[in-house]
């Protein structure tokens, strides 16, 4: 795995001096599109389209909880296909043939469940299959955007070492600010070097991603002496070209301080259940068009 960060070149590999975002343009849109004339808003209640379940938590949350929530937010035909592809991707978790049945149903979430509770029914999915590090380096490498955040928001509770690494790099490297979001979540924050993490946050002031999406910014920020001077350099480098300094910066730089009160150890997310749950109606009839949605 290249220890490079990936917002530096490989020529400055040792350097932690803040650069210019170069990055390649985002290669994918998540626009929903209807298939089979389905209507995406038949998925969800009108209510529970301006409240849906936050993407900051899709990592954070233990996929029951998960579960539950997005249920609260489904109509019932869209409850009844999440059960189904859940109660498939854990019967039916490993390859079978050219792709798996669980990795066509990634591709119908947004048309099933509706585009606002997309990611988190292909977080669920991901979870029930059990996808291991191949497997999540697969769906991620063949993935659209809208998949490829899915990988980055389960990976904290499917992969237990720095084995998907290689994907928070990847999306790093990106400007697609979604996908910034979800790669500094809290398997970025375990298992980044100190290097690296230091870039992830200067990407997100780079991209105007909010540094709240950045998991354990607090504990990993605190009397970093290194990260100030990048901070205090992006901002002299800003300020001399007569632009604004973000807001974000002096917060970050406020946690470095080494006199603040250090924040409490962050604990590991707990481990999802082996078992799925079982499907709460009895499946409708299985699309397979795997079109993404």
């Amino acid at each position: 795995m290249s220890r490079i960060s990936p917002m530096n070149p490989a020529g400055t590999a040792n350097s932690d001096s803040p650069v210019a975002a170069t990055d390649s343009p985002v290669d994918a849109t998540d626009s929903v599109r209807p298939v089979d004339g389905v209507d995406n808003a038949s998925s969800v209640d009108n209510a529970s389209s301006v409240d849906a379940v936050d993407s900051d938590d899709l990592a954070r949350v233990h996929p029951a909880d998960l579960h539950s929530r997005l249920d609260s937010h489904l109509t019932g035909a869209a409850r009844a296909w999440l059960d189904q592809a859940l109660d498939e991707a854990g019967t039916h978790p490993g390859t079978h043939g050219p792709i798996s049945v669980w990795e066509l149903r990634l591709a119908e979430a947004g048309r099933r469940c509706g585009a606002e509770h997309a990611d988190a029914a292909r977080v669920l999915i991901l979870h029930a299959a059990r996808a291991d590090a191949a497997a999540l380096t697969r769906v991620y490498q063949q993935g659209t955007a809208a998949e490829r955040r899915a990988v980055l928001h389960a990976l904290p509770h499917l992969v237990p070492g720095p084995d998907a690494l290689p994907l928070v790099e990847d999306a790093l490297r990106t400007n697609d600010t979604r996908l910034v979001a979800a790669a500094v979540g809290p398997y970025a924050a375990r298992h980044l070097d100190p290097h690296q993490w230091r870039h992830a946050v200067l990407k997100c002031l780079f991209t105007g991603v909010p540094v709240a999406a950045v998991a354990e910014l607090d504990r990993r920020a605190h009397a970093d002496a290194e990260l100030a001077r990048m901070l205090g350099d992006y901002a002299a480098e800003r300020t001399a070209a007569g632009r604004s300094v973000p807001a974000d910066l002096h917060r970050v730089l406020t946690l470095t301080d080494p006199t603040a009160t250090p924040p409490a150890p962050a604990t590991a997310p707990a481990p999802a259940p082996a078992t799925p749950p079982a499907p709460a109606t009895a499946p409708g009839p299985r699309g397979t068009d795997g079109e993404e949605s």
